[in-house]
């Protein structure tokens, strides 16, 4: 700094006063701790960036410290004189220089998120640039155990890039993958946490995150990057180059990346993605910016299985049914492929130094594939399809040891041979199908097997205006509208006829000839490789709404309010004539309207610099996901009985202390959904009595409780050495008993178990009190860090996980589970026996130990730095979640099964990885 910065004016009081921006973003960072030296006199900036100290001040010659967690800390002379006030506004901070711990948690959300397969949904993408500890912690330490963030899903969080928002609108989820290896270029990210309001929109209960990919906003340079790991991919290439702000008032950014591998950690999940990057500014005026940017991460991933406790038993941890020999190399059956480029335009106007408006416009495009093994039948006879071939999958229940024990209990030596035919070899036989395609074909037939994507093509619009008023020194206006269109063409199309030239498109599981027919319109139709068949249906969503809030700061006390209305209009339209729903599958369904409101505030109460007091506070009502409106999509305009929205209430109160050494916080929370709804798709035996049905599992007005608490504590104790802490505590749970329907072809079958015109209403399925399946509800991370002055790190923590527990079926805990056809109790159940069968699983607690570390250097112009990490260093091995297969739909049949000493239906897990290592070097220049 040069010389002392002394800003005097008449005043009654001394005060010392200033505001602090982000050097890139240029907006307000709340949360910086702003001392003066040699004194204990230090507090933190407001929502505005603003701070005050007007009490007890030192005079004559000052320094001035600002500083926070991943800045670099900034140290200003000033000169305080009695009854004067100094006045600092714009202060700026800077990023720090080594970025390795944002690579790493970067690196996190794109290998777990990714991984749909998984079942897990963990929202670490969500806090990569949170600087708060507990936040920090759940990202790097948590995320590999799927752990939710007070156990709720990432759609209860808004990710947006430049302004516009990018979660999907089927799910309501963040897809990493469209966007992934794009590390450098999404590193300049804004978060707000919770219910805090974020200055791009209203946000959900888990926050809002805003990327910021600006060229003028990326720091001028280049990087180069190389990664290892054995966890999704096996390596990582990345070149990024930003130009910065140029003298003609032109920026850009560019950035390419290749992830790859043959083989990860699971057997046959090979990676192949590949990521391009650009991003081009103009500043048009003082007044005026406009940013094009582009994104294309086109990816391909095998899917990895969830396993029986038997397959485990028999395999290992890293077993993957999906997969096969063919022509010497692994061919995984379950291929995920991803290609959706984005395009946004956006416009940035200071309409004057206090106010700005923000307009975006994106469109994406592209599509999502996800492929399997399909056996129809090969030949029509009297109208019913022929010549199916035998499930392919390996795990296939008929195929394992423990059927052979349930059925031939006097000839165990089926089931020993099927024990060897399993550990031998027990992946998918390529070649068999191969051979038996080719010759059905010859022999005048058509394929018996066939490789087929499902199949979702988007087309979507998505605009918005955001505005930003500064109103005076204490006060904020943000508000915006927002506006989406989308086009989902969903469809299977068939992939690889394995040999064969032509594929019968019918329903080789319909028990009458009328609903055999995939498409009523174009009856026993033969396709080919390339060709659309099974299903094909197009949604059209459109999405509008609005928000506004105030948010108003002072020295003891910040506020907010803020309010939101959004309408959502869902549609479908068939283009096949389903043979089991010929009335209600094609053209267009009447259009769904769900019109909802947010209302949210807090207050913030600073005692005192070391002392604050944070409360906030919502009730959101949405709609329900487009994925859990539709009872079955592919088939039918059908919806969920009585659909409404969802309401969510939500509140959260925090205490923060902050001292130069030690900062704690300690949240408390409480989150409470209802009227929502899930879907499910599963074969069920014993419904109604004895029947087998392939069903549409349908739970309406499910109430869910989420409460609890977060701690977090880091101690600097030396300058060398930190020390950092962090829990979670939580009680996930059904808080009511919600209705329970199934719905399935309407055949004679159905009709004999009760079903009309293919629907059943069974009443309500006692799950209240149950634990909801939302990864480990207690989690604890102990640890330290060690900076050298010389430029390398290390840390290591120690992290203990409990409270996981299984997905429970909702059938088995409905009237289903305990009366026949009739709806008279079974004459042999036993009530103490049946709560056995029905109690939830939980879990064994766990143990996971990481390292992680890191070294930089400065060799001319030239920055290297290195960063490695290891999870599970003691190759703990552990369930991260698991369901209950709904095939035992009643007492008779579970009980029957549990009683064997390997059931044929157990659950299914996912466990979590074992030793995993990740090594990241970087040049920059």
């Amino acid at each position: 700094m040069f010389g002392f910065i002394s800003h005097t004016f008449q005043a009654q009081n001394t005060i010392v006063k200033g505001s602090v921006l982000d050097a890139l973003s240029y907006h307000p960072i709340e949360g910086v701790t702003v001392a003066i030296e040699n004194s204990s006199l230090f507090l933190l900036t407001n929502a505005l960036g603003v701070f005050e100290f007007e009490q007890n001040v030192p005079l004559g010659e000052q320094i001035l410290r600002i500083s926070k967690t991943g800045y670099i800390t900034k140290r200003y002379p000033i000169i305080v004189n009695e009854g004067q006030t100094v006045n600092i506004t714009d202060m700026v901070l800077e990023r720090a220089a080594s970025q390795t711990a944002d690579l790493f948690t970067i690196t996190l959300s794109d290998d777990e998120l990714n991984d749909d397969v998984s079942g897990a949904d963990n929202i670490s993408g969500l806090l990569a640039s949170s600087l708060d500890i507990f936040q920090r912690t759940a990202a790097f330490e948590f995320s590999s155990s799927f752990f939710r963030v007070r156990g709720l899903d990432s759609k209860n969080g808004s990710i947006l890039i430049n302004g516009i928002e990018m979660n999907k609108i089927y799910n309501g989820r963040p897809q990493w993958s469209n966007w992934g290896g794009l590390n450098d270029v999404l590193r300049n990210q804004e978060l707000t946490w919770g219910l805090i309001p974020s200055n791009y929109n209203f946000g959900g209960v888990l926050g809002t995150t805003n990327i910021n990919v600006r060229a003028s906003k990326a720091r001028a340079g280049s990087r180069l990057t190389y990664s290892s790991s054995n966890r999704s991919y096996t390596n990582r290439l990345m070149a990024t180059h930003a130009s910065g702000l140029l003298k003609n008032n032109w920026a850009y950014t560019v950035s390419i990346g290749r992830r790859w591998g043959n083989e990860a950690y699971q057997d046959a999940t090979s990676y192949s993605s590949n990521s391009f990057f650009t991003s081009v500014e103009k500043k048009l005026d003082d007044n005026h910016s406009l940013n094009l940017a582009a994104i294309y991460t086109p990816n391909r991933r095998g899917k990895s299985s969830p396993n029986t406790q038997e397959v485990f038993d028999l395999k290992d941890i890293k077993y993957n049914e999906y997969w096969g020999w063919q022509n010497g190399e692994k061919r995984n059956s379950r291929i995920k492929e991803v290609n959706e480029p984005v395009i946004m335009l956006n416009h940035y106007w200071d309409l004057n130094n206090k106010t700005t408006l923000n307009t975006n416009v994106s469109y994406q495009f592209g599509k999502i594939g996800n492929s399997r093994i399909d056996y129809n039948g090969t030949d029509l006879i009297d109208g019913f399809p022929q010549g199916g071939g035998a499930n392919p999958s390996p795990t296939y229940y008929q195929k394992l040891p423990s059927y052979a024990e349930r059925n031939f209990p006097d000839n165990l030596g089926i089931a020993y041979g099927a024990l060897k035919a399993f550990q031998d070899d027990g992946q998918i036989d390529w070649n068999t199908m191969y051979r038996a395609n080719i010759e059905n074909s010859q022999n005048g037939g058509n394929a018996i097997y066939a490789l087929y994507e499902d199949r979702v093509d988007d087309r979507q619009i998505s605009a918005n205006s955001i505005l930003t008023k500064q109103i005076n020194d204490n006060v904020i206006l943000n508000a915006g509208i927002h506006y989406k269109a989308l086009k989902s063409e969903n469809f299977a199309q068939v992939i690889d006829l394995l040999g064969a030239s032509t594929y019968l498109d019918v329903d080789a599981f319909a028990t009458q000839i009328d609903e055999a027919q995939n498409d009523v319109l174009n009856p026993n139709r033969i396709v080919g490789e390339g060709d659309k068949f099974k299903y094909n249906y197009n949604l059209f969503v459109n999405e509008f709404d609005g928000y506004a809030q105030s948010q108003f700061s002072y020295n003891k006390l910040d506020f907010y309010v803020s309010g939101s209305v959004k309408n959502t209009q869902y549609q479908r339209e068939g283009i096949y004539q389903n043979g089991g729903f010929p009335d209600t599958s094609l053209g267009k369904a009447k259009s769904l309207s769900f019109t909802g409101f947010g209302l949210k505030g807090g207050v913030t109460y600073k005692l005192s610099g070391k002392h604050v007091f944070d409360f906030n506070t919502g009730y959101i009502s949405r709609a329900p996901t487009v994925q859990n409106t539709y009872s079955n999509s592919r088939e039918n305009h059908n919806t969920v009985p009585n659909i409404s929205n969802e309401t969510v209430v939500s509140m959260d109160a925090s205490y923060i202390f902050r001292s130069p050494i030690v900062k704690v916080k300690l949240t408390g929370y409480y989150t409470k959904i209802a009227d929502a709804s899930e879907i499910s798709f599963f074969f069920a035996d014993g419904i109604g009595g004895d029947n087998t049905a392939f069903v549409q599992e349908i739970l309406q007005g499910i109430d869910k409780m989420h409460l609890g608490g977060e701690l977090g504590v880091e101690a600097q104790v030396t300058p060398t050495i930190k020390l950092k802490g962090a829990a979670a505590v939580g009680q996930f749970t059904y808080a009511n008993n919600p209705n329970l329907y199934l719905s399935t072809e309407p055949d004679a079958e159905a009709e004999a178990a009760g079903f009309i015109n293919g629907f059943k209403d069974f009443g309500t399925s006692n799950l209240k009190n149950y634990r909801l399946a939302s990864g480990p509800q207690t989690a604890i991370s102990v640890g330290f860090e060690y900076r050298d002055p010389e430029y390398w790190w290390f840390g290591a923590t120690t992290n203990f996980f409990k409270d996981t527990y299984i997905d429970v079926s909702p059938l088995t805990r409905s009237i289903n589970f305990n009366t026949d056809f009739d709806g008279n109790v079974f004459n042999d159940y036993d009530e103490d026996l049946a709560r056995v069968l029905l109690k939830q699983e939980r879990f064994d607690d766990y143990m996971s130990v990481n390292l992680v570390g890191g070294k930089s250097w400065k060799i001319g112009r030239y920055y290297i730095g290195f960063f490695a990490s290891i999870n599970n260093l003691l190759d703990k091995v552990y369930k991260t979640g698991g369901f209950e297969q709904g095939r035992n739909a009643n007492y008779r049949e579970l009980r029957d099964d549990v009683a064997l000493d390997t059931p044929v239906f157990g659950a299914k897990y996912w466990y979590g990885r074992g030793v995993t290592y990740f090594l990241n070097l970087n040049v920059r220049f």
